[in-house]
This record gives C-alpha cells, structure tokens and sequence, in this order.
C-alpha cells in the first residue's frame, strides 16, 4: 500500500475512532452483538483459516510455544464469544466518574473518562488476541491499528473480514478497525508518534523488548514472563500438589505459567518426590543440588532462574524461609505474577506485602492472572508496568481521564492576593454511570 494511501487511511481512522468515543452505549453494545454473530456465523471460513495457518508453521517448524498460542479452535471462539457477551454486559466505560469536588460556590469540578484514542496492537500469533483488543476498543471507543505476525495472516485476515462485514449493519462502520500485515508495517507503526497514542505489544520478551526499544509512543505491556510459586513449611500439600501441576500444565505456553517453584525445606522431602511423580515424565525438571538429592533431574545450570521456559520445563529450588522464596523471586522475578501456598496467614500476609508484581496470590494458580477470569470481560495483554495499568488489562487499562471544570463566571485573580477568596473544597457524591 502506499504511503499516501496509509495516511488517508490513518486520517480517516481517527475521524471514526472520534465518533466512536462519543457515540452511545446502545450503539457500541449492538456493534458488538454484531460482531459476535458474524463470528459465528463465519466459523467455518475462520477454522479453514486457522488450519491453514497452523499446518504452515508446523511445516515451517515454527517454535511448539508458538504454533500452541496460533491455534484458534473451538474452545478459543467459546472464550471470544463469552468475552464479548461479558464486555457487552458491562456498564459504559466511557463519562464515568473518578471524582466530584466542589471547588468553591457555582465551581464544581469533575474527573471523567475518556477513551485513549487510537491503540496500537502488535502481536506473535494469538489470534483470539485480535478479538479482545477490537472487543474492548469498540466498548471503550478506541480506534485500533492491528499487526499480527505473518504465521497468523491467514486468521487474522479471516476475523477482521468476518468484523467488517458484521460491521456494515451498524452506523459506527469499521473504519475504526485497521489491519496491516506486511513486515515493514511494524516500523511503520513504531514512528507515528502523534497518530497512535498507545502502543499494546504481545510476543516473545525479545519481541516485547524490541517495541520498547524502537518507538517514542507509550508502550503498555511485559517483556518478561517468569513467575514463581513458593510452597510454604505451612502449605497444605493436598492443595499445593493439584495447584502447582495446574501452574504448570494447564497452558504452559502462557506468560502466566510458572517457571520456578520454590519449596520450604520443610517439606521438600514430601512434596517434590510427590511432585515429580505428578508430572509423571511430561515435564523436564532443573533442580538444584538439594533437589536433585530427591529426584532424577537436570542438574540447575547457571542463568537456569532467569529463563522463561513457555513449555513443558520448570526450575525447582529448595529454600529455607519464607524471607529466602521472597528474596528470590525479588532478584529473578519479571513482576508478573508470583503465588504462595500457605495455611499461616502471616506468611500470606508478608509475601502479599513483599512480593512487588502486577499479581500476587495465595493458595491458587497462577494461571488466575487473566482478565477474563478477573471479570475484566477480556484483556489486551498484561502489564507489568507502575504507570497507567498493572496487571491484566482490560477496560480500564483503554481509558484515560479528563477535567471538566463549571463555574458561574470565578475569575482566579478573586483567589489571589492579600485578600484572596479561600477555595472550600468540598469532596462531592460520585455518581454511578456514564455522563453521572
């Protein structure tokens, strides 16, 4: 496409994502109920698709962490479809109010929010990612621009179809919606500081890493995924065993699995013999000296703590306290998502209070770290971020906020001076719903 094209088209998004930030609830909501039918309606083209796209990475020996999170099947257009019905059931993001302040008499002073603008998303494989950004934009009235990785063209190119023409039936249109697949777009998509307002990126750490790197636009997300799970000298092992599998298993190739497990020395002689014979030969276990007085494992090689498996491996360490798991996940953690399992609420308490990430759980998976699971309704990806959002970023993480200041003609010179007016500042009721 050429350049001239692309700024039109870039023009022409903007303008729609403008009448998509103050267009009614009702209108964003049918969109969507639009959008949702037309996935349905078009599931076998997208599962053809799909198929294409998976035997072509396969052939071309993509990566098993990849070519997992390229699948899109039908467990994944259940969850799509469920997180759309759950946005859709989510009061309007858009005018809501974050404070209410008279300032003085006939000033009051309001928080609002407003949408971003226009999100760039830039993601390897995951297809149903597509679907959650476009789910939450059209609900938060945000414009996106859209780059997948060339393994999911196919795909991709399927839903967004299947969008647009859901689309045409609703007065808002799709033009909001802009989908890039050529390589050089991502540089492109880097340098339109001032057309983008914030960049989402989903991938691999040096795929996260090099957005962050290349671009002036605010970027929102991780580069790290290594989350540890701490099985306490107090932990139930009935629950610890089921929850620690499920850490590691139920998805290995998410950002929210386990990577290191960590085990009070208390009850290692328990619980790691019993834990390796839970994994039962599927999962590769690097463990430490302690570990390997236990069981059969790799011997823990150096830089072992800081590696992301995304697979069927995992680190196992023995420590001995609770202030050694803690100071181990503060050296080699990525601040994502790290859990406890322990029946001593003070130690809950304390690694609550101590572990510093997006998430920290107790006696659960980590696997928990979703927003579709948090009631988010879905999420654009996870933040391990101080600034904006942190976490699993759903609604909230699209929108920021705006002043709107009534008065009933106050000039500020009245509130300076030798005998300036005093403001009052009185905190008003926040009221419930948009445009309150």
């Amino acid at each position: 496409m050429k350049s001239v094209n692309r700024k039109d088209e870039i023009t022409r998004l903007r303008a729609s994502a403008r009448r998509l930030g103050f267009s009614s609830v009702e209108m964003r909501n049918e969109a969507l109920r639009l959008m949702a039918e037309g996935l349905t309606r078009d599931w076998p083209t997208i599962k053809a698709a799909n198929d294409a796209d998976v035997a072509q990475a396969k052939s071309e020996g993509l990566a098993p962490a990849l070519v997992k999170r390229l699948v899109y099947d039908e467990s994944k257009q259940a969850e799509a479809l469920a997180g759309i019905a759950d946005v859709i059931a989510i009061a309007d993001p858009i005018g809501a109010m974050k404070a209410h302040r008279m300032l003085d008499d006939g000033l009051t002073l309001k928080q609002v929010t407003v949408p971003i603008g226009v999100i760039g998303m830039i993601f390897e494989a995951r297809p149903d990612a597509l679907v959650q950004i476009i789910t939450l934009s059209a609900k938060s009235g945000n414009g996106i621009i859209l780059k997948g990785g060339s393994e999911a063209n196919l795909t991709n190119r399927a839903l967004v179809q299947s969008i647009r023409t859901s689309l045409e039936a609703n007065e808002l249109g799709s033009q909001w919606i802009v989908l890039l697949e050529s390589r050089s777009d991502v540089n492109e998509i880097l340098s339109m500081e001032g057309q983008i307002d914030l960049l989402i990126p989903r991938g691999s750490k040096e795929f996260v890493s090099y957005m962050m790197s290349h671009t002036n636009i605010p970027v929102l997300g991780h580069a790290d995924g290594i989350c540890h799970l701490y099985i306490d000298e107090s932990a139930d092992l009935s629950k610890a065993l089921p929850i620690a599998y499920d850490a590691k298993t139920q998805y290995p190739a998410a950002c929210n699995a386990v990577e290191t497990i960590l085990v009070h020395s208390a009850v290692a002689s328990s619980f790691i013999p019993a834990l390796h014979d839970r994994f039962a030969g599927s999962v590769k276990i690097h463990g430490d000296g302690r570990v390997a007085a236990l069981i059969d494992c790799i011997p823990y090689a150096e830089g072992d703590w800081a590696v992301e498996y995304l697979d069927m491996e995992v680190n196992i360490r023995v420590v001995d306290s609770l202030g050694e798991a803690i100071e181990h996940i503060s050296e080699w953690g990525s601040s994502h998502t790290d859990a406890i399992v322990s029946e001593d609420k003070r130690a809950v308490a304390t690694f609550f209070s101590q572990v510093d990430s997006a998430d920290v759980f107790a006696n659960c998976s980590t696997r928990f770290a979703d927003g579709y699971r948090f009631g988010l309704g879905a999420e654009v990806g996870i933040s391990t971020q101080k600034i904006h959002a942190r976490g699993p970023v759903g609604l909230e993480g699209l929108l920021s906020t705006k002043y709107l200041l009534e008065g009933s003609g106050q000039i500020v010179s009245d509130y300076s001076g030798p005998n300036a007016k005093a403001f009052k500042h009185v905190e008003l009721a926040i009221k419930e719903g948009a445009d309150a």
